[in-house]
């Protein structure tokens, strides 16, 4: 069972995703961490990231692991914790230069279906920008979570204490940008449900999230 969970930043992917896999007994997958932490593994490398054949060349040497237990999540490159490292504002900054480039979305696709493939649990939460179309277009719940662009900037500003909120709003708003240039995650495809949450709070959206998987199991 796969639930792909598509959204702008700021919208509760991550979060509503994580708690609604614990709610369920499934597995979990932020597919953003794998770019994030391409990202700070480009860094460590001081690597050019206006140079898209050094990106890829710094795949060799990305040993990539995810926690899929929500209650045991993390996120390594190889013998290195780098849960927190990947949401720092320089990686942040550096995730651009990963994510526009087709050869990596192509090569994290496959590593994200393998991630999926793996799994133990009963089925799998999948979150993060080309989900349901990309990544996971057969799954059998679609999910496109969203929020007004206001709620979203407030939400991630809360998140996030080593910037101001006009740096967290304009970070946010320059990710939306450079992503809406590779892949549309505003708008929903055919058979992809549309949940708003500008008006939910936390729990009712993960009851949300959980409601549609029931409903696809039954």
């Amino acid at each position: 069972m796969v639930i792909a969970v598509d959204g702008p930043a700021g919208s509760g992917k991550s979060s509503v995703s994580r708690a609604a896999a614990r709610a369920l007994g499934y597995g979990y997958q932020d597919t953003g961490a794998a770019y994030r932490a391409l990202a700070w593994h480009a860094l460590q490398q001081r690597v050019d990231l206006d140079d898209a054949a050094a990106i890829l060349a710094s795949w060799d040497t990305f040993d990539y692991a995810i926690g899929t237990d929500p209650d045991d999540y993390y996120v390594r490159v190889g013998e290195t914790d780098v849960t927190d490292a990947i949401r720092t504002p320089d990686v942040t900054g550096a995730v651009a230069h990963i994510a526009k480039l087709p050869d990596v979305r192509h090569r994290l696709v496959q590593l994200f279906r393998n991630v999926m493939r793996k799994t133990d649990a009963p089925g799998i939460i999948t979150e993060g920008r080309d989900i349901t179309t990309v990544v996971a277009p057969d799954a059998e719940v679609r999910i496109l979570l969203t929020a007004d662009e206001s709620v979203r900037m407030a939400r991630r500003s809360a998140e996030v204490t080593t910037q101001s909120a006009a740096e967290t709003s304009a970070a946010l708003a320059r990710r939306d940008a450079a992503d809406a240039k590779v892949v549309d995650f505003m708008n929903a495809a055919d058979g992809v449900t549309t949940l708003d949450s500008t008006d939910l709070d936390f729990d009712q959206t993960v009851q949300a999230v959980v409601d549609l998987a029931r409903a696809a199991t039954h």
